[in-house]
């Protein structure tokens, strides 16, 4: 009797408790190529089956993590702020690994066609790459990740969607991830005018892979509306609503959020009209 191949709830609940981010990311690139490989019939057969993942995915010692009020900010015109801000995304792109992981292990129950499994191995993927692009940055400045605080609330929205698919998929790349496509546009401006075309290029490559990471929770977001008969945009407004801690800041990237399949009328009802108050 043959050993099983490890399922894939059980692959990715192992990333989830894989501390180190190299060797998490290492690990992810390596399940996503076998995953691929059995989904093109040229490797063993993956099934999804279930995993128990952790509440909390392992982490390193460093970086110390922080209250985001606590985070030190630096200006980005310096090169001590530059590497702040590389680091700053090392970060989100690792949570984001285990974000995308923990999509598959905590909701491999839910009965899903399997391009949903699909999507999400890709998008942890990738996500890796981006992590290490990020840790080469830092390194080629003469830092690395874990060499200053990061923020603690990363994961705060993997814990509040625990039991809700549809929650998780909001929040998560529709609103956490779609927030990247607004801001990374400036970052990769920064990176240009100090000329360093490193950090710019990764940046770009991010930049570009995030689309569809947003269009991943886009789809199968509606997929599940649809199922359910429910109206999208009102769904995705009490979602929101109920496990997104605060409103969402414009400017918004309009034109990358409509490619992502996010129309204006989902995200600028839950905006943030403050700046527009008197003495605001």
């Amino acid at each position: 009797m043959t050993d099983q191949p490890q399922t894939l709830a059980e692959r990715a609940a192992e990333v989830l408790n894989t501390a180190d981010g190299r060797q998490k990311t290492a690990l992810s690139r390596r399940h996503a190529a076998a995953w691929f490989a059995s989904r093109s019939g040229t490797g063993p057969e993956i099934a999804i089956g279930t995993a128990s993942p952790p509440t909390h995915p392992a982490r390193p010692d460093k970086p110390e993590l922080l209250h985001p009020r606590d985070v030190p900010k630096r200006k980005p015109g310096s090169e001590a702020g530059r590497i702040a801000l590389l680091h700053a995304v090392a970060h989100i792109e690792l949570n984001a690994v285990d974000l995308h992981w923990d999509i598959i292990a905590r909701f491999s129950h839910v009965p899903m066609p399997m391009g949903f499994f699909d999507d999400w191995v890709k998008a942890a993927d990738e996500e890796s790459k981006h992590f290490n692009l990020m840790c080469d940055c830092l390194e080629a400045l003469g830092s690395h990740y874990g060499a200053l605080p990061a923020h603690a609330g990363m994961w705060r929205a993997a814990e509040d969607t625990a039991e809700d698919l549809m929650g998780r998929l909001a929040v998560v790349p529709m609103v956490l991830e779609a927030r990247g496509l607004d801001v990374t546009p400036g970052m990769i401006e920064i990176f240009r005018k100090a000329q360093l075309t490193q950090a710019v290029e990764a940046l770009e490559v991010i930049y570009a892979e995030e689309v569809g990471h947003v269009a991943y929770g886009s789809k199968w977001f509606n997929f599940l509306c649809g199922r359910d008969n429910l109206d999208p945009k009102e769904v995705f407004h009490a979602l929101v609503r109920k496990y997104f801690h605060g409103a969402l800041k414009p400017p918004f990237n309009e034109e990358k959020r409509a490619d992502a399949g996010l129309p204006p009328d989902f995200y600028w009802p839950l905006a943030d009209q403050a700046r527009d108050l008197p003495g605001s």
